[in-house]
């Protein structure tokens, strides 16, 4: 490359970082002021609307509202995948939709939740709405060149095989749609149709369709409701936990940028640079496709950023290690690219695995998390492989040829682990045996194995009318401890009511005498007056189901990573101590949690996401130096394999620490300036932090060790 591109490629990028970062100041300082171009943020950080909706059923059980509750919630994900829905006490139930200011148009949108039936000409019901997937109005130019409109629906498994059965036997015949007993279309069948979708037409507007299709949609409850009551609800949160993570970011990134040049030198230069690149590409990204961010999704950005370091990581030690075997700058800088691209691409594919299942089968918080981690993963590859690239190609061209710009692989004294693998082992196993001890203790005591949060368990709402305007930091201080008081020193979640001075609070559940000493204290202390308080039995807002959504996309993830890994490494035993190493860091972290009670709400879930997606990223790196140099490697008996992975792990370990330290300091930061609910996020993130660089460098190549030995004492036996 020549001097003068070199000038140019380096006056394009800044000029490029300059425009992505007044944009994002844009983006960032109108988000959460309600201004036009802000990024949607969820309940906890913004509020929105809240929906309380009647059942006009008699006497409905549990099954069927807890049926209706999963089902309300996987239809309103259409509005944000961070919507919660719970039970308020036995006939009713509150939708909460974040980013929404407006309740009379959602409900307007929404429409009245009922039943839903597709019937023969005879009357006879053959599919309901449980039998479809999507239903949207669109509107479109037909064969004579007017404009038309219709709903498209799309049928799951089940109901595509029903609607063929169904249009197949009654071609030319008419099929009413019933919704709560009522027909609200009469479509012809004009042929049968059997690939699961099928339009409806003759509306005679775009509206009419809209309602149509928006009944379709929320057709498949169990139960009818009507509506109770809609108010638009502040945040969980509050604007300073916003405040305090951007403020977080921002030092952190000035630390990381600090750190890189230090360690890195002109190289460093170049990663600051892309990771200026990066950061503001994902505010744009987060922000074009509208995705709704929450305390789990600033997670998952969290966990991106220390993957887009790392990647910068592993390709600086590679053109180190290059020019410390006496190969020329230029040279080192194409190889230490070429060689560092398999355990990019690799750590950060499997993790992209889960990120994508996570979002495909998951539902609430998780669907936010797997969606900013996926937008992070590409990002980073993208800048790192890319724009790191041609900095570093630039920055050379206009002069930087000199190896003492690129700093030196230092010698280092080879360290033992694999030796000392036994020690590991216990170590590991004490830790996660303290916490399964400690949630033995904690249930003997009746406390609870792990301190389940409102999310898990519900409680008890109370809404008062305080008849003053109090701030969130006012509420903390001066009204939750006087209901402490009474409560206990437990979670309390508190909510304000927009242009209300009502405020509400969800506790533990409640008994009658202790709702009455509640209401007295309120009474008491400020002024409220008794009859304005109102208190209902609230089910949990992580529905059974979306634990088991959550659980099984995790399952499957893994499955999904394993796969991959041993397709890739092309051998089991890197896939198998991949996962248990995985496994080792989600325990250590719910020891963490056992030991030190932390509630366990949705942020337990977005830390384990996160500490899934961290561990087997790091993993993946001290893999990919064995499997490279296991191909040049002429034996494979014990001892070569030993010194095979001690030489592996000594030679990935500086960027192991490095690029842990730079993802730690985020976290702590996060843990430093955060109000108390995102303290209890980060302080188990930190732990799962220091326990996956603990797993990748002492426990996973030790087990892929073990397993090569037992695998040779078998075939010996053999």
């Amino acid at each position: 490359m020549k001097k003068s591109r070199g000038i140019a490629i380096l006056a394009a990028v800044l000029i490029i970082l300059a425009g992505l970062a007044y944009s994002a100041s844009i983006i960032l300082s109108s988000t959460g002021k309600g201004e036009n171009h802000n990024i949607k943020l969820g309940l906890d950080l913004a509020g929105g609307v809240s929906i309380t909706y009647q059942v006009m059923d008699d006497n409905p059980t549990d099954e069927e509202m807890s049926d209706t509750v999963y089902k309300l919630q996987k239809r309103i994900e259409s509005y944000s995948t961070e919507a919660q829905v719970y039970k308020q006490g036995d006939d009713r139930i509150t939708v909460e939709i974040p980013g929404v200011t407006d309740a009379n148009e959602i409900l307007e949108e929404l429409g009245t939740p009922g039943s839903l039936e597709f019937r023969d000409p005879d009357g006879n019901v053959c599919l309901t709405g449980d039998d479809v997937e999507t239903a949207k109005a669109v509107a479109q130019t037909n064969k004579m060149g007017s404009t038309e409109y219709v709903v498209d629906l799309k049928f799951n498994e089940e109901g595509t095989k029903k609607f063929s059965d169904l249009t197949s036997a009654h071609v030319g015949e008419v099929c009413p749609i019933v919704y709560d007993e009522q027909t609200i279309s009469m479509p012809r069948v004009n042929e049968a149709i059997t690939g699961g979708s099928a339009q409806i037409s003759g509306m005679s507007s775009y509206e009419e369709a809209e309602t149509l299709a928006s009944n379709i949609r929320i057709g498949s409850l169990s139960l009818t409701l009507q509506e109770l009551q809609s108010e638009v609800v502040g945040a969980q949160l509050g604007s300073e936990a916003i405040s305090t993570a951007l403020q977080a970011a921002a030092i952190g990134l000035i630390f990381v940028a600090v750190f890189m040049i230090a360690y890195y030198w002109i190289a460093g230069v170049a990663a600051t640079i892309a990771l200026g690149v990066y950061s503001t590409l994902v505010v744009a990204i987060i922000y074009l496709f509208d995705v709704t961010l929450t305390l789990p999704g600033i997670a998952g950005i969290i966990l991106s950023i220390g993957m887009a370091v790392d990647a910068n990581v592993i390709i600086f030690a590679r053109i180190r290690e290059e020019i410390a075997s006496g190969k020329t700058v230029r040279t080192s800088i194409e190889t230490g690219f070429k060689k560092a691209l398999s355990a990019i691409l690799d750590g950060n594919i499997t993790t992209l695995i889960a990120a994508a299942v996570l979002g495909i089968k998951g539902s609430g918080t998780v669907k936010g998390f797997a969606y900013t981690l996926a937008i992070g993963i590409i990002l980073s590859m993208f800048t790192a492989l890319i724009v790191t690239r041609f900095l570093v190609r630039a920055l050379y061209a206009v002069g930087f040829k000199d190896a003492k710009f690129y700093g030196k692989s230092k010698e280092r004294k080879v360290i033992s682990f694999v030796s000392k693998r036994h020690v590991f082992y216990i170590i590991s196993l004490a830790i996660i045996a303290a916490g399964f001890i400690g949630m033995g203790v904690n249930k003997a005591n009746g406390k609870g194995a792990l301190n389940l949060s409102l999310e898990f368990v519900g409680g008890t709402s109370t809404t008062a009318d305080f008849g003053k305007n109090y701030t969130l930091s006012e509420i903390d201080s001066e009204i939750v401890p006087k209901i402490q008081e009474v409560v206990g020193s437990g979670e309390i979640q508190t909510q304000k009511i927009q242009n209300s001075t009502q405020i509400v609070f969800k506790t533990r559940n409640l008994d009658l005498d202790e709702r009455e000493a509640l209401n007295q204290t309120l009474a008491d202390n400020f002024g409220v007056d008794e009859k304005t308080i109102s208190s209902n039995t609230i089910s949990s807002t992580i529905s059974s189901e979306m634990t088991s959504d959550a659980v099984w996309a995790v399952v499957i993830a893994t499955i999904c990573m394993l796969i991959y890994i041993w397709f890739r490494f092309n051998d089991i035993r890197f896939a198998t101590s991949a996962i248990l190493a995985l496994v080792h860091d989600v325990l250590v972290v719910l020891t963490c949690y056992s030991l030190l009670r932390i509630s366990v709400g949705s942020t337990f879930i977005a830390c384990m996401l996160t500490i899934i997606g961290y561990s087997i990223n790091d993993t993946i790196v001290v893999f990919d130096r064995i499997r490279e140099t296991l191909k040049n490697a002429r034996t494979q008996d014990e001892a070569t394999l030993k010194e095979i992975a001690d030489k592996s792990i000594n030679q990935t370990i500086s960027r192991s620490i490095n690029t842990s330290l730079t993802t730690f300091v985020m976290v702590f930061l996060l843990w430093l300036l955060g109000v108390t609910s995102i303290r209890d996020f980060a302080l188990p993130l930190m732990v799962g932090i220091v326990s996956g660089t603990y797993s990748s460098i002492c426990i996973a190549t030790n087990l892929w060790f073990s397993f090569h030995k037992l695998g040779s004492k078998k075939a010996k036996k053999k």
